[in-house]
């Protein structure tokens, strides 16, 4: 091989390295979170992690988890702008009557930080998101 054919061998490798890593490359917080594959790890080690967090689980108590993890990935990934549409109930709607306190609330969120932080998310898309979530709270702790 010629050295002139070199630079744009190496340039082929990393090209097809990027387009292998199955995780979206746009500016995106979808994919800073890792596309559908990051945001799935990271609803799953919330899940984890709740199972260990006494002091909210009794809200979930009742909840179908399966549905829970499908509507929250949902959430997080149109949240994130990526390419999924929620078509889960309201924010409001789906915690009405449940009288969160804002120690649970916050305790949910620590489950939250303690997952992307597992999932090795980077510090910048983490408190992107956990900001996008946090205009939430008066639909999810004020019903």
């Amino acid at each position: 091989m010629s050295a002139r054919g070199l630079p744009l061998l190496l340039a082929a490798v990393l090209l097809a390295a990027c387009a292998g890593s199955g995780a979206p490359q746009d500016g995106t917080l979808y994919a800073r979170l890792g596309g559908a594959a990051g945001i799935e790890a990271i609803v799953d080690r919330f899940l984890f992690h709740l199972a260990d967090n006494e002091r909210s689980l009794p809200l979930f108590r009742n909840t179908d988890i399966e549905r829970f993890r499908e509507k929250f990935i949902e959430h997080l990934c149109e949240l994130s702008d990526g390419p999924c549409e929620y078509s889960g109930d309201s924010m409001a709607a789906t915690h009405r009557g449940m009288a969160i306190t804002r120690a649970q609330f916050n305790s949910i969120v620590e489950t939250l930080q303690r997952a992307l932080t597992d999932s090795d998310t980077p510090i910048g898309a983490r408190n992107a998101l956990l900001e996008r979530l946090a205009v939430l709270y008066p639909e999810v702790a004020e019903q």
